[in-house]
């Protein structure tokens, strides 16, 4: 367990420099925190400087080989499904975003459900995602899944024993059909500990940027944190086939889990470097009697920075 708050209070400032250097993407260069914001914050040692760098690097690099494997999804048409699950503040939603960064968003494409309404809920369980599936030449990335089933609608009672059974005896024939039809289905499970899935809903409650992910449901999670332990064990043993295998990615360190998840997901496809025509940019063409009209100023945005 964490030692003292003054160590609490550290961890979560040090979580936030991070968060916030994401964000910033360092700008592929050697400005430091102090020269963006004015103020060094005291545990930014040489050596964490430089293990952020080493990231960056590396995030930017396979991000790279993402953009080359859009294209050759693009090329072949093929089709990619890639689901998202793990307990509240895993870091499903940072590597998706690191995912989506560079990519096209026409072929690079986020499903995170709501709720399902009281239309939805009298429909086929699998109805509502499967509006969703790939066309060729597309990826998608569910931000959580069919396994709702599975995980919090088990534990906080929205579905019956009969439904929660149901569900494993058709999941895995869902899952055979869509890659029986050209679909390729990437399941990660994004594993962290107690410790660290309390100091991440700290982290929202004290970030004013991020207190809107915590949730009411998020709150209930941590105190039945064995029963999602149970729901997920259940699910693991009971849906990882030949067809559509579950990939655990240790997110404890989320920098780690995010560079760890990128490279994995990257070696699930033979993709290669799509060819591309040389790329000439044509002459403006200009026509002696066109006369550009003035903007009226009182549509014009202040320029206030």
């Amino acid at each position: 367990m964490i030692s003292s708050d003054e160590e609490l209070m550290r961890r979560i400032r040090d979580d936030l420099i991070d968060s916030y250097d994401e964000e910033l993407e360092m700008e592929l260069e050697d400005r430091t925190v102090a020269q963006l914001t004015g103020a060094e914050p005291p545990s930014c040692s040489a050596q964490d400087k430089e293990h952020r760098r080493q990231y960056f690097r590396e995030l930017f690099r396979l991000q790279g080989e993402l953009v080359k494997l859009q294209d050759w999804v693009v090329s072949t048409g093929h089709k990619v499904v890639i689901l998202f699950e793990g307990r509240d503040a895993a870091g499903k939603g940072g590597v998706i975003k690191r995912i989506t960064q560079r990519l096209n968003p026409r072929v690079c494409r986020v499903v995170a459900l709501a709720a399902p309404n009281d239309r939805e809920r009298t429909q086929w369980y699998f109805q509502r995602y499967v509006s969703h599936l790939p066309a060729a030449g597309e990826i998608m990335l569910f931000d959580r899944s069919w396994y709702n089933r599975a995980g919090v609608e088990r534990v906080m009672g929205f579905c019956t024993d009969d439904q929660y059974e149901e569900f494993f005896r058709t999941v895995p024939e869902f899952e055979k059909m869509l890659v029986s039809s050209g679909i390729q289905l990437i399941k990660y499970w994004f594993s962290i500990s107690d410790e660290e899935q309390h100091l991440r809903f700290l982290g929202r409650i004290y970030d004013p940027l991020k207190q809107w992910k915590l949730s009411p449901m998020d709150l209930e999670s941590r105190s039945r944190w064995e029963e999602y332990t149970k729901a997920k064990e259940i699910m693991l043993e009971r849906t990882h086939i030949p067809e559509a295998p579950w990939w655990v990615v240790q997110a404890v360190d989320k920098k780690k889990a995010r560079l760890n998840c990128i490279h994995h997901l990257l070696q699930q496809m033979p993709y290669q470097e799509t060819e591309h025509p040389d790329i000439v940019l044509p002459e403006r063409v200009r026509h002696e009697d066109y006369v550009r009209q003035p903007v009226p100023q009182d549509i014009v945005v202040p320029e206030i920075y």
